[in-house]
């Protein structure tokens, strides 16, 4: 079984919100048109308590994108953004929603970055989303969403981890970064995965 897996589509990774990706709402009108052809459709949000140590904020002399180590990883410091039960953290308004099955939030713990829909940061702890996909007799995987060389990148590397044949739909999704987006995707190929475009993706009548 196929899945499409649709990272972090939310109002404050889209234009005018609290982390904006670049372009990031083009990808909605693709993601949409996808989701009828796969047999199972899944969600990651972003969901971050108030205290989350990824926000610049809770760091004095620190900026959004400054790098620091945090309890052993290197943590790149954000704007505060997705906070548990905030609009901005909610899936987004043009996302259609009816044929998500389940949605997983990461982020929750305040220690901890989860840029992966499927495991923290230090790969400490689980979201519990690789064990769904298995129950569903998912063998493949389609990645979509925001942002492309975060999210999705560790979205699909995790995939990739967990066994899952996985691959990047390069047109439905997008950057903070364009050069951080290449060295993703080639790191990717490397690893096993495969880059493709929506409208390769075999369609289903």
């Amino acid at each position: 079984m196929n899945a499409l897996l649709l990272i972090d589509i939310q109002p404050d990774f889209l234009p005018g919100g609290a982390l904006p990706v670049p372009d990031g709402d083009a990808i909605l009108p693709i993601v949409n048109a996808l989701q009828p052809h796969f047999d199972l459709v899944v969600a990651t949000q972003d969901w971050h308590p108030p205290q989350h140590e990824s926000f610049a904020v809770h760091h004095p002399g620190t900026q959004p994108l400054d790098e620091i180590d945090l309890h052993g990883l290197r943590q790149t410091l954000w704007p505060v953004h997705c906070v548990q039960g905030s609009a901005g953290a909610e899936l987004a308004a043009a996302l259609d929603t009816s044929r998500i099955a389940r949605v997983f939030r990461k982020g929750t713990t305040p220690e901890i970055d989860s840029y992966s829909g499927f495991h923290d940061n230090g790969h400490r702890h689980s979201t519990g989303l690789a064990e769904y996909l298995r129950s569903q007799n998912v063998t493949a995987v389609y990645v979509a969403g925001l942002a492309a060389d975060y999210c999705v990148y560790f979205t699909a590397k995790d995939a990739l981890l967990e066994g899952f044949d996985t691959y990047l739909l390069e047109d439905a999704t997008r950057p903070i970064s364009p050069e951080g987006f290449a060295r993703a995707k080639a790191d990717l190929v490397q690893a096993g995965g495969h880059l493709m475009q929506s409208t390769d993706v075999p369609l289903r009548a």
